[in-house]
């Protein structure tokens, strides 16, 4: 390796010859360095990682890491990975170099993230995504063994705070006081009736829609990634999936589509941001003096109301694109009835066997 200048462009470069993991040699050349000390950086951190050691700084592995996942993840998953990373992990350990860190580091850095009023739930999170980084220079780049695993992780898996959902009374109490604005009326209308996603509600397009079949065809998620409007394949594979609409909904969006002649079959019916959903959720929930929830508690409203008709978690999970785990524990409070029925049924058996 060598560090040279360029002078045809007034900058550094750096030259280097390296063996891949087949054992043939190669030759690369990194031009664009302003300054020397920074072209030597980078021959540091390109020598050290092609060793597989972790003699580099937090900063220059983050650079590896993400060189390594990008790829592997949807756009929408890396972005918000990075933002993480970027405003919560690399501001303390961004100068530390990994062979360095410490237990004693982590935890002295997860009572930073505690003192940041963060809810536990992300805090959690943020610790996940540090230890997922240390995993990955102990797999891949020789890091002896993980600080995060011996720190252990402060927050909490699941959140605090107890569940919110309408009844359906109290759904129609509000979107009587959003009827003046039929877009949004109508994505309320979708989700509360369909338990569909926000981002999936937002990459709907006509094409999305059988009105012959009475079918909503969830195959992509709406996010605003980096200032650009940016449709992703949906959140699992459980997500790919047909909803099908009660009659009255269907009619519903046939009116209002009908109201909509100029929109193509593949643009967005719903073409803005999760943020006015939320401006006018706020709004009408006080016009209609019903208590405040969170856009996603729509979906937490579907999946009560059709566990008060009675229905299985495995029909419930079909519709929600969940699994059936998922579904038994997160809405294992809201199935009272089932767990009734399963005790008369005891008391029966229990009966017949003392007799």
């Amino acid at each position: 390796m060598s560090v040279n200048r360029d002078r045809k462009r007034g900058t550094w470069m750096v030259q280097v010859r390296y063996r891949d993991m087949f054992g043939v040699w190669h030759k690369t050349t990194k031009r664009g360095f302003k300054a020397k000390s920074e072209a030597k950086a980078w021959e540091a951190s390109f020598r050290a990682r092609m060793d597989g050691m972790l003699d580099m700084v937090f900063s220059q592995f983050y650079e590896v890491y993400a060189e390594d996942m990008r790829p592997r993840l949807k756009e929408s998953t890396w972005a918000t990975k990075e933002h993480m990373i970027r405003t919560k992990i690399l501001p303390y350990f961004a100068d530390m170099k990994m062979c360095d860190i410490r237990p004693a580091d982590v935890v002295r850095w997860e009572n930073w993230l505690l003192s940041l009023d963060l809810s536990p739930t992300y805090v959690r999170t943020i610790v996940n995504q540090l230890s997922a980084i240390m995993n990955h220079a102990v797999r891949f780049y020789r890091l002896p063994a993980n600080p995060v695993l011996a720190a252990g992780k402060v927050g909490s898996k699941r959140p605090e705070q107890e569940m919110k959902f309408w009844t359906p009374e109290e759904y129609r109490l509000f979107s009587e006081s959003v009827a003046d604005k039929p877009d949004v009326y109508h994505a309320y209308d979708i989700m509360y009736f369909t338990g569909l996603r926000v981002g999936e509600l937002l990459a709907l397009t006509p094409a999305s829609i059988d009105l012959d079949r009475s079918l909503i065809l969830v195959r992509g998620t709406y996010q605003r990634i980096k200032g650009k409007d940016t449709i992703t394949s949906p959140k699992t594979k459980h997500s790919v999936r047909d909803v099908l609409m009660p009659d009255f909904l269907r009619d519903e969006l046939a009116d209002y589509l009908a109201t909509r002649p100029d929109l193509k079959a593949d643009e967005r019916i719903f073409a803005f941001t999760a943020h006015r959903l939320r401006h006018e959720m706020k709004r009408g929930a006080e016009a209609a003096g019903v208590k405040p929830i969170r856009i996603h508690d729509l979906r937490h409203s579907h999946a009560a109301l059709l566990i008060d008709l009675g229905f299985s978690a495995q029909v419930i999970a079909d519709r929600l694109g969940h699994s059936t785990v998922e579904v038994t524990s997160t809405y294992s409070h809201l199935f009272p009835s089932v767990q009734q029925s399963l005790a008369a049924a005891l008391n029966e058996v229990g009966a017949a066997h003392e007799r």
